[in-house]
């Protein structure tokens, strides 16, 4: 069993999550512009990827530069993975590769802890990549549980992105609680996604 095995009911059974589904659960997130350089990628890069119309074209072409964006915006604060595997714990069925996996670490070269967001690519059917992205999810938290007594940044709230590239939608797990945002967010609404992403690197905090 992997990561891409897991519907959002099996992963509520195997996890013993309790989900929180409403509209708005970000309504209150401030917005973050997007650079002029991310605006002129994905006017250049939205009819490629969108002709394409395959995950892969979806991924490189508009949800990487976004990605990378971000990581621009916060000064390389944050390190940015794509494709990697995240074996966690095969016994659980937490094992695979993740589109993309956010830290906030400086180490670039492999995925170190702690694990703030992970994103999922879907090429259509959002709502299919739900149980995948929240298996993840709950990956990154046990990763960052492991080394957490060591680090000086602790996580309570683990942040998921499930897209299409045009269509974006968001969940959080805090504990057992997985809260799933009912509201899409559109490309057009770029400032807002990248406001969200935001939101959730700016939850982590420094130990004492």
């Amino acid at each position: 069993m992997s990561y891409s095995e897991f519907s959002l009911a099996k992963a509520k059974r195997e996890f013993g999550l309790t989900t929180l589904e409403k509209r708005d659960i970000f309504a209150d997130v401030a917005e973050l512009p997007a650079s002029n350089l991310l605006a002129e990628i994905l006017n250049y890069n939205l009819p490629i990827a969108l002709g394409s119309n395959s995950e892969k074209a979806r991924s490189e072409l508009i949800i990487a530069p976004i990605l990378v964006d971000l990581r621009r915006q916060f000064q390389e604060q944050i390190n940015l993975f794509s494709g990697v595997d995240f074996t966690v714990d095969d016994t659980r069925g937490l094992n695979g590769t993740c589109d993309f996996i956010i830290t906030k670490s400086p180490e670039i070269l492999i995925v170190t802890a702690p694990v703030i967001t992970v994103v999922e690519a879907k090429k259509e059917n959002i709502t299919l990549g739900l149980g995948q992205c929240a298996a993840e999810m709950v990956a990154a938290q046990i990763f960052n549980e492991r080394t957490e007594e060591n680090s000086a940044i602790k996580i309570k709230t683990i942040y998921g992105a499930v897209t299409t590239g045009s269509i974006w939608q968001f969940l959080k797990l805090e504990g057992q609680t997985l809260s799933i945002d009912l509201s899409e967010y559109y490309l057009k609404d770029v400032n807002k996604i990248l406001g969200i992403l935001a939101n959730g690197i700016s939850q982590c905090t420094m130990s004492n």
